[in-house]
């Protein structure tokens, strides 16, 4: 196997199993549990789902180091068409790991202000419930937040895979345009709150851009050649 497609196949190996991990954090760990605008119903269903939301925000943290290493396997892979590009994407996707990985922190938060630990006895039991859904909101806007990264890196990204040579134009070209529907679909929540329209595009398009890259790398891998 050529030195291309076997970092290929790490990066696509490494990809898919970052998105099946994300997948689970949200589907497992957090859309039966979190409901938004009630704080009651969410602190009854985080204390009687415990482990399940404990299990949720662990996933989301391995997913986000996954993601990280995804992004330095593919850094490898196209360093040789532009480094400095190549470098860019790798940062845009650690800014967005980071801000990812702070933002658990506030659903780790909410976990422990609803644990009933002796510290919290100063505090009614609305008032815990209130704050927990505070922290909620704080791990909403800055998983959102994160968004803006992960959409910056795939302009990069995109053009790197277009002008690489071994890989699909076409997947370049779709990765570019994700980037600037997944960039509007960030920014959507604070500029223009209640239109989620953009959502129609950019979910199916993203779908299509990084799992078509993920199963392209993980089957077809890269040619061994030099750069176009």
């Amino acid at each position: 196997m050529n030195t291309n497609k076997k970092i290929a196949r790490i990066a696509g190996a490494l990809y898919l199993v970052y998105i099946v991990v994300h997948v689970f954090a949200n589907v497992i760990g957090r859309s039966k549990i979190i409901v938004f605008g009630d704080a009651a119903a969410t602190a009854q269903n985080i204390l009687a789902s415990e482990w399940q939301f404990r299990i949720g925000y662990v996933s989301d943290l391995i997913s986000a180091v996954l993601f990280l290493l995804a992004a330095w396997a593919l850094y490898g892979l196209l360093k040789p068409v532009d480094q400095n590009l190549a470098l860019l994407f790798l940062l845009s996707n650690l800014g967005g790991v980071a801000i990812e990985c702070v933002s658990d922190l506030f659903l780790v938060a909410s976990a422990l202000l609803l644990s009933g630990a002796d510290y919290l006895k100063a505090f009614q039991f609305d008032q815990l419930q209130a704050l927990a859904m505070l922290s909620l909101y704080v791990y909403k806007n800055g998983f959102t937040i994160a968004q803006i990264f992960f959409g910056a890196w795939l302009f990069p990204l995109g053009y790197l895979v277009f002008k690489s040579g071994f890989l699909p134009r076409i997947l370049g070209i779709v990765l570019m345009v994700h980037c600037a529907f997944w960039s509007m679909t960030a920014l959507q929540p604070y500029l223009f709150p209640g239109f989620d329209a953009i959502t129609y595009v950019s979910y199916p398009l993203g779908f299509i851009a990084e799992f078509g890259l993920t199963l392209w790398l993980l089957i077809m891998g890269a040619k061994d050649q030099k750069p176009a």
